[in-house]
């Protein structure tokens, strides 16, 4: 039997996207990467793990991105802007996480970092931002007055993050193999799609 591929996973805000992808490893056994990424950047570098929990919400300041593209200099790596070093020292343990077999990995733009890898599979998860209030209230726990806000921040973060390293419009249809929304089909039905598509380009 062909291998899985290596699933990666954007999505915006409130759609559910790390619940999928939690359930979606799973259910296909193999293993899940997110919050996980941060430790292993912090124990491949040496660099205390805090440092990185800090620069990775620190990446997402349009204003750093700003000041990135002028500073840096010709000292290597290390004369780089924090954020900057740890999106290389992560798209590094990606790239290694890969070869070592399916996985699937949520955010931190996987999907570009391995966009040459044949066995991969890029999914984007949306839904309409009705749903996605209702569920970042009553799942994640965030105050229905501020969760519209939070949504349109956050994803605007994760957008900004995205074409800074990538180049590419995060959320955009061409940039992966298959666009969901999952208010459409539900958490199950979502990740029963997700897995469908996995098995069938394993078998391409």
């Amino acid at each position: 039997m062909a291998s899985l591929p290596v699933i990666t996973l954007s999505r915006q805000y409130g759609s559910g996207g790390r619940r999928i992808g939690q359930e979606l490893a799973d259910a296909l056994g193999i293993p899940y990467y997110d919050n996980e990424l941060i430790a292993l950047a912090a124990q491949e570098s040496g660099f205390d793990k805090k440092m990185f929990e800090d620069a990775d919400k620190a990446a997402y300041s349009s204003l750093l991105f700003s000041l990135s593209m002028y500073g840096g200099g010709s000292g290597g790596m290390f004369s780089m802007p924090l954020p900057d070093r740890v999106y290389l020292v992560q798209s590094d343990i990606i790239r290694k996480l890969a070869a070592e077999g399916p996985c699937v990995i949520v955010g931190r733009c996987a999907d570009h970092i391995l966009r040459h890898e044949k066995n991969r599979l890029a999914v984007f998860l949306h839904a309409p931002q009705s749903d996605r209030v209702r569920r970042a209230v009553d799942e994640y726990g965030d105050d229905l007055k501020t969760a519209a806000d939070k949504l349109a921040k956050t994803d605007k973060k994760r957008s900004v993050y995205y074409s800074h390293y990538t180049g590419e419009d995060w959320g955009s249809a061409v940039n992966y193999d298959l666009v969901l929304n999952t208010s459409s089909f539900g958490i199950e039905g979502t990740i029963e799609l997700i897995r469908r598509a996995a098995q069938l380009t394993a078998e391409r």
